[in-house]
């Protein structure tokens, strides 16, 4: 979609080389450079989203916790093993 945005900037921008009228080439100039920050914006707005992490895969803190009592406690096992009684 963002690309569209730099399409129709350039066709404006070749529309302002071709007019005869300053109002009209001045005026195809602004658009084309609004279009063409849209395109900036759309560009980093879609490599940031993309790069994004799954939030569905994070972990909730209740289940962070359980897991540092499970390895908490096969640690206390594991120690329990290696000394002697």
């Amino acid at each position: 979609m963002h690309w569209l945005f730099l399409l129709i900037g350039f066709a404006i921008l070749v529309m302002s080389f071709l007019t005869a009228n300053t109002v009209v080439m001045v005026l195809c100039w602004l658009v084309a450079l609004v279009l063409f920050g849209l395109w900036l914006a759309a560009m980093y707005s879609a490599r940031v989203s993309s790069q994004e992490r799954d939030v569905s895969m994070m972990i909730d803190p209740a289940e962070l916790r359980r897991f540092r009592e499970q390895a908490e406690a096969r640690k206390a096992a594991a120690a329990s093993q290696d000394t002697p009684d």
